[in-house]
């Protein structure tokens, strides 16, 4: 019986978030200039995603949702500044029992959302040419269940026509936020670090 549920009625979770998630932006090939300010656009997703023993089998669940807003500056090579915030209360999975019980623990009535701000510069080295992908570390705040802790997370960015994607996944330990991880009698036991994964579409 706990095989058939976990297969059969929880299904398969989605893939982890790349650069290739979604649609691309095929309507312009001459890239705008890469200075100035960029904003969170239409595209962009956040969520979660965490492994979890569900009725004594190993489960991946994922959560996400795209009220995401934010903006960043650009000079030269370097962001400058940025941020983006991530509306907890409109994230999603497969399963509406998970969804009550992940608005109950990180306490969405009371912490809606969840931010992410730059503190220093992120050094590019290299603005990407249209369709190719760089890597560089991103160094901010990020801010969840109302606990902020300085981090560092790898992310990737590519150019396609007038828009810019960045990807990235930042490991958390639900402790450190004072989230605790669900452990419910035999029936669900949540790891106690996951990820958060995002997707950022920017436009000028």
């Amino acid at each position: 019986m706990p095989y058939a549920y976990i297969h059969f009625v929880e299904g398969d979770q989605p893939a982890a978030l790349s650069l290739n998630s979604g649609t691309s932006d095929s309507t312009s090939t001459s890239a705008v200039s890469a200075d100035g300010s960029w904003k969170v656009s239409s595209g962009s997703q956040a969520g979660y995603r965490v492994h979890e023993t569900l009725a004594g089998q190993s489960v991946t669940a994922v959560g996400r949702g795209t009220g995401v807003t934010g903006t960043l500056a650009i000079s030269g090579t370097n962001v400058t500044t940025g941020s983006f915030t991530v509306d907890m209360t409109a994230i999603k999975s497969d399963r509406t029992q998970r969804d009550a019980r992940f608005l109950s623990i990180v306490d969405t009535a009371k912490f809606p959302t969840a931010t992410f701000a730059v503190t220093k510069p992120i050094a590019l080295g290299s603005i990407p040419a249209a369709g190719k992908t760089m890597d560089a570390t991103a160094t901010g705040n990020l801010t969840v269940h109302g606990v902020t802790k300085q981090i560092s997370v790898p992310i990737k960015a590519t150019r396609s026509g007038d828009s810019i994607k960045v990807q990235g996944a930042i490991t958390v330990t639900f402790a450190d936020y004072g989230v605790q991880a669900p452990n419910i009698a035999s029936f669900v036991k949540v790891d106690p670090s996951g990820q958060i994964e995002f997707l950022l579409t920017l436009t000028k």
